[in-house]
């Protein structure tokens, strides 16, 4: 635990890529294996489940420090992480016994065992630990036991130390820490708790390498070793089943096609025929894979999806072995595609009932294929991809598999004319792919680029704001706002609209937590109301990526993805927008 404390210390201090990047490379060459691959996975951003309920934690903290609870709960209020109130709490209370040594993989184990353990055991266990840790350790120690772990680094660069570490591609080491590696290594859950995974090949009864199944990583140090052993391994090591392959990602554009150019990029996009124009969908960005006589759906996310999609499963039974598609997991009724709002009602669904399967359909829209007859084929061309895979959706014939359809232009006004629709076909705007590039890992400027249209927007009145947390635990930035509901701006009540956390600079939030904490009206818990009528108040655009009717909000309206564009200081409140603004933005 000593070595990925510093670590963490470390990556908090950088600023620097390259600093970061030779820190965790130093941390891999110097940890035991086990733990190392531990620190690999949540270098790689992700986490334990959450093992006891922060109120028995914060109960617990005011008996080990003999602090009133009421004290406990406005430091927390006051720091505004759990984990960090708890370590600095407990680091003026008296440490008798000597501090206990124990790695990163064996506190892992010891944290997985204590989530089985009687209330009053937990309790006991903990008092026990956070007497004898150092106040590093301890903090460390906290996020892990409250699944709040996150650090300062992305997947990719954790990929790129560890390909630094093993003198390996570090495209091999992204492609090795896709899937089944990660699902096995980090989601550490009791076997009475894993999801059982459709009978895949290739291990034991759920079909995971022995070596690395279940919870073995955490309760079986060697498991571990051997799986960090097997990401170093030099070749090309067979891989699981069920592995996707890492995504290649998109680069943004904000404006025009002629900005690109402008932007002094090497090449520039050059001649709209140069490049597969299609929709950029709205939707669950996923791998669809075809192997061992099984069908693996996973996210973006590296989530497997397997029993969520069933029809998507169904439609893939029919794909030759070997191969993996990349593409769009859709709500479509077989003739057209549904709202982002029928989507959501399968989101988070591990089964769907004959109901659920009948209201919200969905469909995987191919646009890719990463492999064919068990064969790599991202090193061809995607005129090549895009040629074969136009040949093995329509063999097929399965209702639930979709070709995604080419946009057609044979002009740059053309397409940014069809871009123009994109809003009324239920879509975010296009996808641009240059015919020759390869399918790269990750993100790689100057191949694909999506061309969205610009987030709609409204002006709003600041309601009610709330602390942040974190550095952001004393600053009020977290903001209810709302419109005017009468037929006209400045008329009626306020309806709060959305809630916002971003988009304003440091300096601003300061200016803002001034004149909140000046203009309070009235307190609740945590929250305060502000002054906010038509001759007072603050106003403050928001941008939004789409919206959609609801009926579990007052104002009947959810927007999608808010954030704070502007604030409009120069703007009265009897001027932002009203509940009929919104609603005309609404799709028809």
């Amino acid at each position: 635990m000593k070595r990925f404390a510093a670590l963490y210390a470390r990556l908090d201090d950088s600023r620097a890529t390259s600093a970061k990047v030779e820190a965790m490379r130093a941390y891999f060459a110097e940890a035991p294996a086990a733990d190392a691959a531990w620190g690999l996975y949540f270098l790689s951003g992700q986490r334990l489940k959450r093992l006891i309920a922060p109120t028995l934690l914060r109960s617990w903290i005011s008996d080990a420090t003999g602090l009133a609870p009421a004290i406990v709960e406005e430091c927390y209020a006051h720091v505004g992480d759990l984990a960090e109130t708890l370590a600095l709490l407990l680091d003026r209370a008296a440490r008798p016994q000597p501090p206990i040594e124990r790695g990163l993989a064996e506190w892992v184990a010891w944290l997985l065992a204590l989530r089985e353990q009687e209330v009053e055991a937990q309790r006991t266990a903990l008092l026990d630990v956070w007497a004898r840790l150092p106040l590093d350790e301890c903090f460390l120690f906290n996020k892990l036991l409250t699944g709040a772990l996150r650090v300062g680094v992305s997947s990719g660069l954790a990929a790129r130390a560890l390909a630094l570490h093993a003198g390996l591609d570090e495209t091999l080491i992204a492609q090795r820490l896709m899937g089944e590696w990660l699902r096995v290594a980090s989601t550490a859950r009791s076997r009475h708790e894993r999801p059982a995974m459709n009978g895949r090949a290739g291990g034991g009864e759920d079909g995971l390498p022995a070596a690395v199944k279940g919870d073995s990583l955490a309760n079986h140090p060697d498991s571990a070793a051997q799986a960090f052993a097997a990401l170093l391994a030099p070749g090309s090591a067979e891989a699981h089943p069920s592995q996707p392959y890492p995504f290649c990602l998109a680069s943004p554009i904000e404006d025009a096609p002629d900005a690109i150019w402008d932007a002094g990029l090497p090449s520039g996009l050059g001649p709209v025929a140069d490049y597969l124009a299609e929709w950029k969908w709205d939707g669950i960005r996923g791998q669809l894979i075809r192997r061992a006589g099984q069908t693996f759906l996973w996210s973006r996310g590296e989530e497997l999806l397997n029993g969520r999609f069933p029809e998507i499963e169904a439609a893939a039974a029919g794909l030759p072995d070997g191969t993996v598609l990349d593409g769009e997991i859709l709500a479509h009724d077989g003739a057209a595609v549904l709202p982002f709002a029928k989507l959501q009602t399968r989101i988070g669904r591990k089964t769907v009932g004959r109901k659920l399967l009948a209201e919200a359909p969905v469909a995987f829209v191919a646009y890719d294929l990463i492999e064919w007859l068990h064969e790599d084929w991202r090193g061809r061309s995607l005129a090549e991809r895009r040629a074969q895979l136009e040949t093995i959706v329509a063999s097929s014939a399965a209702p639930r598999l979709k070709l995604s359809e080419p946009v057609s232009a044979d002009s740059w006004e053309a397409l940014a004319a069809s871009r123009a629709e994109a809003r009324e076909r239920g879509v975010e705007g296009l996808m641009l792919k240059a015919r020759d590039s390869r399918y790269q890992t990750g993100r790689k400027r100057g191949a694909w680029w999506k061309w969205k249209l610009a987030a709609m927007s409204i002006d709003c009145v600041l309601l009610y704001a709330q602390a942040g947390h974190g550095r952001r635990a004393n600053l009020y930035t977290d903001y209810t706002l709302a419109v005017w509901e009468g037929p006209n701006p400045g008329e009626g009540l306020l309806l709060p609209v959305a809630k916002a956390y971003s988009g304003l600079t440091d300096a601003e939030l300061t200016r803002m937590d001034s004149w909140i904490k000046k203009h309070t009206r009235e307190k609740f818990g945590p929250v305060r109301s502000v002054e906010a009528s038509a001759d007072a108040g603050q106003v403050f655009e928001i941008a939004f990526e789409g919206i959609q009717a609801s009926s579990r909000h007052k104002a009947g309206v959810a927007l999608r993805f808010p954030r704070i564009a502007r604030w409009r200081t120069d703007k009265p409140a009897r001027e932002a927008n009203t509940l009929a603004d919104l609603k005309r933005l609404l799709p028809r």
